[in-house]
């Protein structure tokens, strides 16, 4: 740091200060490393230059020169300088301590628990689960916990302050949601863990905190051929929509989650090479599903129906959005199957017989069924695995309803046991 004269600069001449006539700027010096560097514009910037182990290092940019706030005035560019002198005395670089200040700011503002939370939906949890599961679940962060805690650092955030909105959640009747919003918040406080925002988990120490549900309730799924025969008349013969009708009779021949039938896409079937290739929605691995002939079938009546939309299934508002997820849930109960069979439950059913009643290896029908396989080496199976198989199964699948539907009494099954 220079020794040489030091409050050189007034007022009065730095406010006289001109731009430069030639277009270069120039220095207006305080001493001891202060001084005024005035631009071509006229701005007249602060800036400290000073050394640090032995060598002289970028100066120090203080702000603008002011008389009022938010300007630097020469009193508080003087101020500045001394600080900069002390630290340097310690043998601190003063560089470095603006840095680490700045970063402590910084992470002041980023990492309270909402900013967190919305980096990890946007890193993370959109990426992982269906787009109306995170929205949904956004909308629990936004009702539940950014009230009480988001504005909260995530470091500061302790157990019992967790369990406090928890336990306002359960007092509302809504001890599922808080058993939700738990594990929400402990996904979020895990990502903060593994980015370096967060100390440790404190939602961890409220397992079982809350009291689960008395008891679960499974989708409503049939099993007795009789009854599943009745059924599939009972659908083909509904006298709603000719797409509804459709929908239900396409639910049960490929048996895929009540979502991606309703949102599935045009671009995404190969009619003739009898294909379906999509993404399930609990985020699994892609899945070519080879396409029965009745499914192709009643593919093609719909294709009549529907093909200007981008979906097999659209809204009756609107062409440019998916049916709506109550549509076929309301028309089962219509036929008469509430409380006895849901959408979801064609799964169960398909799971059960084809394994049980048809011989199929559960691989195939897990695969089919677009749940996590792996092979013996703990590698998960790729979305072509068991391709022919599963071909051939299908088929057979639809087959065996086919004559259930004709009311067949005795059905043989398809494969010897082996």
């Amino acid at each position: 740091m220079s020794t040489r004269q030091t409050n050189k600069l007034t007022v009065p001449a730095i406010l006289n200060a001109q731009a430069p006539a030639d277009g270069k700027p120039y220095r207006m010096a305080d001493g001891a490393g202060l001084y005024i560097q005035v631009t071509a514009s006229g701005s007249k910037l602060w800036r400290i230059k000073y050394r640090f182990a032995g060598q002289d290092r970028p100066p120090l940019a203080l702000g603008t020169f002011g008389t009022e706030p938010p300007g630097i005035s020469l009193k508080q560019a003087r101020l500045e300088l001394a600080k900069v002198k002390a630290q340097l005395a310690e043998g601190k670089d003063p560089r470095a301590i603006r840095q680490q200040v700045k970063l402590t700011q910084k992470r002041a503002v980023v990492e309270t628990f909402q900013a967190l939370a919305e980096e990890w939906v946007d890193e993370v949890h959109r990426k992982q689960v269906t787009e109306r599961t995170c929205e949904r679940n956004i909308s629990r962060l936004e009702r539940f916990i950014y009230p009480a805690l988001g504005a909260r650092a995530i470091r500061g955030i302790e157990p019992l302050d967790l369990l406090d909105v928890l336990r306002r959640i359960e007092r509302h009747g809504k001890t599922e949601t808080a058993m939700r919003v738990r594990v929400l918040c402990s996904q979020i406080f895990r990502y903060g863990v593994r980015t370096g925002r967060a100390e440790r988990d404190p939602a961890a120490d409220l397992r079982g905190a809350i009291a689960k549900p008395k008891a679960v309730v499974h989708h409503a799924a049939l099993v007795d051929e009789k009854e599943i025969g009745l059924m599939l008349r009972t659908l083909k013969d509904y006298n709603g929509t000719p797409m509804t009708r459709i929908a239900l009779q396409l639910a049960p021949l490929v048996f895929v989650r009540p979502g991606e039938l309703r949102q599935a896409k045009w671009a995404d079937f190969d009619l003739a090479a009898g294909t379906w290739n999509y993404k399930p929605s609990k985020n699994g691995v892609p899945v070519i599903t080879p396409l029965p002939a009745q499914a192709l079938a009643l593919l093609e009546d719909l294709h009549k129906i529907t093909g200007r939309s981008e979906y097999l299934f659209h809204s009756v508002r609107s062409f440019k959005r998916p049916m709506s997820d109550s549509t076929m849930i309301a028309a089962m109960h219509r036929l008469g199957y509430k409380d006895q069979m849901t959408v979801h439950g064609f799964r169960a059913m398909a799971r059960t017989l084809l394994v049980e009643r048809l011989n199929y290896p559960a691989e195939y029908v897990e695969q089919q069924l677009a749940h996590s396989v792996k092979d013996p080496n703990g590698r998960a199976y790729n979305r072509t695995t068991f391709f022919d198989q599963r071909r051939d199964m299908l088929q057979a699948w639809a087959d065996f309803l086919d004559r259930l539907k004709a009311g067949d009494s005795v059905v043989t099954p398809i494969r010897a046991a082996s």
